[in-house]
């Protein structure tokens, strides 16, 4: 049995934050968050990333574990039609991202240089950049990208949490929608 250190990891998700921060090309670590479960899940044929090291997962947990409303959780997320939705979501956003990249390096479009959240809504002050190097203005493009998706389901998981239980966002997840049929553990 692998031991669960979920509850030590939340930090990963506030480096990653400030990653972003200190040079925007740093959020390509967060292609880490989405490779790595699929590897583990691959590997083990478990979903050993959601169960045990998602620093997601932690975050919500330590943060949301004794507080919140912990009212009922709606149907919407229970019966699958909100998995479906934020699965949609995601590999619509994905795709743009990707194709947008594309674009970008190819000189075709402008990079974009602001987070978004839900992909339409430009976040309303600028991401500050503490360190100054030059990188391709795809990478920044897709700095942004993977930055704005990150903030986004972190900032619905956090609702989430608040509103009913700490892993709520787990149901709903694209990671664990992918690599698993049975509903997580929601403690």
């Amino acid at each position: 049995m692998k031991k669960n250190i979920q509850n030590q990891l939340f930090f990963v998700t506030i480096v990653f934050f400030v990653l972003g921060i200190l040079h925007i090309s740093l959020a390509l670590f967060g292609l880490i968050c989405f490779t790595l479960p699929f590897y583990q899940y691959l590997k083990y044929k478990d979903r050993m990333w959601c169960k045990y090291y998602c620093p997601r997962a932690g975050l919500f947990k330590v943060i949301f574990g004794k507080i919140g409303l912990k009212k009922k959780i709606p149907n919407w997320i229970k019966n699958g039609k909100g998995k479906q939705m934020v699965l949609y979501y995601f590999g619509i956003n994905l795709f743009f991202a990707a194709m947008s990249t594309i674009m970008v390096g190819l000189g075709r479009i402008d990079p974009i240089d602001h987070v978004r959240f839900l992909i339409l809504f430009e976040i309303p002050f600028s991401l500050p950049q503490l360190l100054r190097y030059a990188a391709p203005s795809a990478i920044i493009h897709l700095g942004y990208r993977i930055y704005s998706m990150m903030l986004t389901s972190t900032i619905i998981g956090s609702v989430l949490a608040y509103l009913y239980l700490p892993r709520t966002w787990c149901m709903i997840c694209p990671i664990q929608t992918l690599t698993t049929k049975e509903a997580p553990k929601l403690s």
